[in-house]
């Protein structure tokens, strides 16, 4: 999301607090598929998140998808992050100069160790993002019909193990700013 977008719809919005959540790739060895990872410095939030389930962790936000072990392990080294995204630096920028508590909420998709099936930087447009049409091409012209593939489709499916009560126990806490 643009920096200007960001500004613009929180302060039209006027949230009591915003949670940016999503998928990650794991950068630490020790998170498996499926964990559920927060970072926030408001107090409350931090201890909603883990009565919620979810473990406070460093996410770093990156301008790629770090696609394969060998840049986690580098980016893990260089960053000593958990976990890397795309998307919380300008939201949580943004909530800091508007006093707007805020929190990082992200569930490990693929761990340290694994490569993704492909290369979704190439995939990416410039000002819309991965395009579903380019992701079944050259899902279909790589993998074909292979497990990867296969792999790939479920976990868009995918629900991260212990996520049915985590975000309805987590929605239902109450926190105040």
């Amino acid at each position: 999301m643009r920096r200007n977008r960001s500004d613009h719809l929180l302060a039209q919005a006027s949230p009591s607090r915003v949670l940016t959540c999503g998928f990650a790739g794991g950068l630490s060895p020790e998170l498996s598929s499926g964990t559920v990872l927060f970072s926030t410095n408001e107090a409350g939030l931090a201890s909603a998140l883990r009565q919620a389930g979810a473990q406070p962790a460093r996410i770093y936000c990156a301008d790629r998808v770090v696609t394969t072990a060998a840049e986690k392990r580098a980016l893990r080294e260089a960053t000593g992050a958990h976990a890397v995204e795309m998307e919380s630096a300008i939201i949580c920028a943004v909530c800091r100069e508007q006093n707007i508590p805020c929190a990082t909420v992200r569930v490990v998709l693929d761990a340290a160790n694994e490569n993704l099936p492909l290369d979704f930087n190439r995939l990416m447009m410039l000002t819309i993002g991965l395009t579903t049409g380019s992701w079944r091409w050259r899902c279909s012209k790589r993998l074909g019909r292979s497990t990867r593939c296969l792999n790939s489709k479920r976990r868009r499916s995918w629900q991260p193990k212990g996520s049915r009560r985590f975000w309805p126990e987590l929605l239902a806490l109450e926190t105040t700013p």
